[in-house]
């Protein structure tokens, strides 16, 4: 689930009524038991204090399934809704995002997990001594501690990332534990899945607790036939109009230089240009080059997925779609973005999850109850061991604390990665 910190340029274009996903996911974790809650949030605008402690509070109220997709937030209209008059640069996006995830982690991780104890008798809630000050002091941010939210059920929230860019890669390697990707062909998606899978590990990560999840928009017809009927029915409903204008400000050129029964103009900026988006802006254009695509055929290409693969076929097709790249290195699961809703997300369920369990790739029944073992992830160990950098009781003056490393959580962990590799299925 998004959150938006801008408002649509023009209200009567689309829904502009966008509420804070940790609140509506809180109402339905109340009202469900097993499925995941993932909410975007940015860090840059906002500080880490108050989403750690939003992201642990879910993870409390749901018992255990909560997941932060993290993004830095393009858009020079973002920007002014918070005292800017331009988005940060990239790279320092990025770079005051490490530091974010960084100090939430201390923050979570300021509760030892047995702190609190529950004894009326001797009128104890926590064990004060096994609460600790964070004490970060970075380029970005200043923070005492400790947080006001014992430690999650998870450890940490899954921290879920959707950055391609060399910078997004490496921030993935380095935090990430799924990442919700676009790739149109099977060979981007190949080289995408050994690129992040590579740096995960030369960041000192095991490569098997980072879940790549290509987006899939999966048009599902009892017949092939059926299938491109409703895909030509649902280009028919895209406004060509208001698409240019959105596809002219990813492309940030003007809509009039994107005659919509033209190829793309051959002067687009370069990526280095691009201070947004740098991924899913080559992507489009990558897209559109290869196939040399109309701005028109364009626009109904990314219609439905954003970028994300459009896949128009039969319930056996779909399954096959995915059985393919999930077997050929492509993907350990992917993010299923029905092209309708809800009754797209109906007939994956009904018609293609069946064929994907007859085939033993989807699970039965669920073996946890939280995000984590869904996922087949470990519960993280504290990033601060007893005595450490976090050590000493909360409010106690312990010095900043070191910056944590990029590395897989020293300590126990609780093994849930099943002993057959299964698919991973999300759906935004």
């Amino acid at each position: 689930m998004r959150t938006h910190r801008c408002c649509t340029a023009t209200f009567a274009s689309a829904p502009t009524a966008r509420w804070k996903p940790t609140l509506l996911l809180s109402a339905i974790g109340a009202v469900t038991k097993r499925i995941g809650l993932i909410a975007t949030a940015s860090t840059t605008y906002n500080d880490p204090y108050n989403l750690a402690r939003r992201f642990a509070t879910l993870d409390h109220i749901s018992g255990g399934r909560a997941g932060w997709n993290v993004v830095t937030t393009a858009g020079e209209a973002a920007a002014r809704n918070f005292s800017l008059d331009d988005q940060p640069a990239h790279w320092r996006r990025y770079e005051r995002a490490a530091e974010f995830l960084d100090a939430s982690r201390k923050l979570w991780d300021s509760w030892e997990d047995d702190a609190p104890v529950g004894d009326k008798d001797a009128g104890v809630w926590a064990d004060s001594s096994r609460v600790h000050a964070v004490n970060h002091a970075g380029r970005y941010f200043r923070i005492q501690g400790p947080l006001d939210v014992p430690r999650p059920p998870q450890g940490h929230p899954v921290i879920v990332q959707a950055g391609s860019s060399e910078n997004g890669k490496d921030f993935a390697a380095r935090y990430a534990e799924a990442v919700f990707t676009a790739q149109q062909t099977l060979a981007e998606a190949q080289r995408f899945y050994a690129d992040l899978k590579r740096k995960t590990a030369a960041a000192g990560r095991n490569p098997d607790n980072i879940k790549i999840l290509p987006g899939i928009v999966p048009i599902i017809g009892s017949t092939e036939q059926e299938a491109r009927r409703l895909e030509r029915e649902l280009d028919e409903l895209i406004h060509p109009e208001h698409a240019r204008k959105q596809l002219a400000g990813v492309l940030r050129v003007s809509p009039e230089s994107l005659p919509l029964d033209a190829q793309l103009p051959e002067d687009l900026p370069s990526e280095d240009q691009i201070e947004g988006a740098k991924s899913r802006y080559t992507l489009i254009v990558e897209l559109a080059r290869r196939e040399r695509l109309t701005v028109r055929q364009l626009i109904g290409r990314l219609g439905g997925g954003r970028g994300h693969r459009t896949f128009s076929g039969t319930p056996e097709q779909v399954a096959d779609a995915i059985q393919d790249w999930f077997e050929k290195g492509a993907a350990d699961g992917f993010n299923i973005m029905p092209p309708v809703l809800p009754s797209g997300l109906d007939a994956f369920v009904d018609q293609v999850i069946p064929i994907l369990r007859a085939r033993g790739l989807f699970r039965r029944e669920y073996t946890g109850s939280t995000l984590r073992e869904h996922y087949g992830l470990p519960r993280p160990a504290r990033v601060f061991a007893d005595g450490g950098a976090a050590g000493g009781a909360a409010g106690a003056a312990a010095g900043p604390a070191a910056p944590a490393k990029p590395t897989e959580p020293a300590g126990p962990t609780v093994p849930t990665e099943p002993t057959k590799r299964e698919l991973v299925v999300s759906e935004p």
